[in-house]
């Protein structure tokens, strides 16, 4: 079996090993379009094909332990190339921190302009943004209806999926659909299971990895705790955006109903600043969980800014670097098993359905209001999955026609 090792032999020291690992990330920070999938493309290129910091095969493994756990599937791939190449996890934080904090920056930006900006151009701006996310959130439900649902039995787990993510409502619907998901694919989705995929080999030891897990499931208690006791909103701001991280199977656009159910549903953030902002991080390159930094900018009450946005965005990709960082040195006797692959079966068929009921509510019910809105929505579909136009460029063009339909 082959081994996911280090296949330049020249590492450089330490330092310079975490500098490079930096330096290389923040140019993919500011060059990766595209979403999930298309990061992990660009990762292929630069850091296996032309870098050659893992072997092909190595990183295929990586791919499926990153997609097997909650978070943000690219970041955490970035994160374990960091930890590979840099020797440990100051690698790691330096690949995150630089594949994020262009898209951070950025939105950060918007959320500073967007208070200070009004009148009909830009209402006109803010509904475009909210139309986009339709045709994007969309595109997402359908892709991954056609990947993750391909039989009877996963598409009625995420028709069911959507059932209780309507009924319960919140978080607490998403975390049943969820269970309900792992549960169902281990009775259905028992069938074809890959039994040897290879070797996993990082510089993490047993025991780092077990601190990383037990700091994981801590933090999901501890917080809230603190939070109700001192009556802090910078904790309860914290424990928001961490369970909304550590919840999220699927990939960046599922977080956008766990997100809302946490800062919408209290009041921190209006429904239409937050879909506007959803619609600005399509137009910005790296994670979208970067999203998270446009939020704790505009929350009230404080803190905000700068201190919520990075408070936010700490929060929401820690779970998934704790458990990928606990999760490496276990995969390979894990990952091999066929009850963990059914109930990933089932749970990813459950993350279409939560996804599904989100396109509705709030994205659909907040943004498409008449026909006009219909048709600009349509188009922005249109051109994302079946002219393949580049997001960025399918944003600018919906808020140009939000800003027409507002003016006309």
């Amino acid at each position: 079996m082959k081994a996911a090792v280090l296949i330049d032999a020249a590492r450089p020291p330490a330092m310079r090993a975490v500098a490079e690992v930096f330096a290389v990330f923040l140019k993919l920070g500011v060059t990766s379009f595209g979403g999930p999938v298309a990061h992990l493309g660009y990762f292929l290129e630069e850091l296996v094909q032309r870098r050659r910091w893992i072997d092909e095969a190595g990183y295929a493994d990586l791919i499926a332990l990153c997609q097997f756990l909650p978070g943000p599937a690219s970041s955490q791939v970035g994160f374990s190339l960091g930890v590979l190449r840099g020797g440990g996890l100051l690698g790691g934080l330096a690949a995150w921190l630089g594949f994020t904090l262009p898209s951070a920056v950025l939105l950060i930006a918007f959320a500073f302009g967007a208070s200070a900006f009004n009148g009909p151009v830009a209402d006109g701006l803010i509904h475009g943004l909210k139309i986009v996310a339709v045709a994007v959130v969309a595109q997402a439900v359908w892709g991954m209806a056609r990947n993750l649902t391909p039989d009877r039995e996963r598409a009625s787990i995420a028709v069911v999926a959507v059932l209780l993510t309507i009924l319960v409502g919140g978080s607490f619907g998403q975390v049943a659909a969820i269970l309900f998901g792992a549960a169902g694919g281990l009775v259905l989705c028992r069938k074809g299971f890959v039994t040897d995929a290879g070797h996993l080999v990082f510089p993490i030891s047993r025991r780092a990895s077990a601190v990383a897990l037990a700091v994981f499931l801590a933090m999901l208690a501890v917080p809230a705790l603190l939070a109700g006791y001192f009556h802090s909103q910078a904790l309860a701001l914290f424990d928001a955006f961490y369970r909304s991280g550590a919840l999220v199977f699927g990939g960046g656009h599922v977080v956008l109903p766990l997100l809302r159910a946490e800062v919408v549903d209290p009041g921190w953030v209006t429904s239409s600043a937050f879909l506007a902002g959803y619609g600005a991080a399509q137009a910005v390159p790296g994670p979208l969980f970067s999203f998270a930094a446009y939020l704790g900018a505009v929350v009230q009450p404080v803190p905000h800014g700068i201190v919520g946005a990075v408070i936010a965005l700490v929060a929401i990709f820690l779970p998934g670097i704790l458990l990928v960082y606990g999760a490496l040195p276990f995969w390979d006797v894990v990952r091999t098993r066929p009850f963990a692959q059914a109930a990933m079966r089932g749970t990813n068929a459950a993350v279409v359905g939560i996804l599904g009921a989100a396109l509705y509510d709030p994205v659909w019910t907040s943004a498409v209001g008449n026909s006009r809105d219909f048709a600009l929505a349509t188009a922005a579909f249109v051109l994302l999955t079946i002219w393949k136009a580049p997001p960025w460029i399918v944003v600018a063009l919906s808020a140009a026609g939000g800003i027409g339909l507002a003016v006309a």
